[in-house]
């Protein structure tokens, strides 16, 4: 009885929310705010009605590719498009490491829209997520791996395992080596190391994946408007043969590939809006002017 209630107030909240919002073109703070809190509002009270369901087969992505599918929806209230460019590359049957750039958490939601092409993924959270509970809680029995960043010991022997996990069952891992959300314009933060010493290990390649900027969000005019967004896959990356000596040379290629990418993408997008629109990039010279 107590889930088709919750599964009621989902359908009426998201309703509600996916109304209000569509019909507010202004700028509003309040809009702009609800807006991004509507993804957690979302993913909290579906949350509260799967996870009781994951106990059955608890870890198990299976649980991860359903969650994806039942969240994707938020994406219609923000009115997104995603655009998954080269994704053959993720659909190969084979264990791999998958970076990306980290610009806000709507990476996650274009994450949850291209799931069915990367297929078996364990994607790697900051330890405090699973504290946000219920959310936490039915990521941890969908197979999410939680490190915890402040013990890079700790870290890595979980990630370690989750290797092992990879290579054994062809699975996928995702991790943002920026290791938190760049909110600079232009260009890439320092890479961590951590996901290349673990692709190193399982000798198992890295494959770069470059979101394009989120021009529709200015968060000093608190804009959030409708957009798309270019999900660019590039070339995996082998790591035959490499050693742990070959680690920081192999984060330097990564990075400059990807930031080099980015910034193409920025190009792309920004050249394609009208000069009047409100984005964030305002400083930065597109080609041709």
């Amino acid at each position: 009885m107590w889930d088709k209630l919750w599964l009621i107030l989902v359908v009426i909240v998201f309703t509600y929310l996916s109304k209000n919002i569509k019909t507010s073109e202004e700028p509003s703070k309040f809009f702009f705010y609800l807006k991004f809190s509507i993804f957690y509002i979302y993913g909290s009270l579906l949350a509260c009605i799967i996870w009781p369901f994951f106990l059955f087969t608890p870890k198990n992505l299976k649980n991860a590719a359903l969650g994806a599918w039942l969240i994707k929806p938020v994406t219609k209230v923000y009115d997104l498009k995603w655009h998954l460019r080269n994704g053959e590359v993720l659909s190969k049957e084979e264990g791999a490491v998958i970076v990306s750039n980290h610009q806000s958490s709507l990476d996650i939601l274009g994450l949850f829209n291209i799931w069915n092409d990367v297929g078996k993924l364990a994607p790697i959270a900051k330890k405090e997520l699973f504290y946000v509970w219920p959310f936490g809680l039915a990521a941890y029995l969908a197979g999410v791996v939680f490190i915890d960043r402040n013990n890079a010991r700790g870290a890595y022997e979980q990630l370690k395992i989750t290797s092992d996990v990879m290579v054994k069952n062809k699975t996928k891992m995702w991790l943002f080596p920026e290791g938190t959300r760049n909110k600079e314009n232009d260009t890439l933060l320092p890479f961590k190391k951590g996901a290349f010493i673990i692709a190193v290990t399982a000798q198992k390649p890295i494959i770069p994946v470059v979101f394009s900027p989120y021009y529709f969000i200015n968060e000093k005019k608190y804009i959030f408007n409708k957009g798309h967004v270019v999900i660019q896959c590039l070339e995996p990356v082998p790591t035959e043969g490499l050693t742990m000596e070959d680690v920081p040379d192999l984060v330097d290629r990564v990075k400059n590939q990807m930031d080099k990418k980015y910034k193409e993408l920025i190009q792309e997008v920004l050249s394609a809006l009208p000069p009047d629109y409100p984005h964030a990039y305002k400083d930065h010279k597109i080609a041709g002017d």
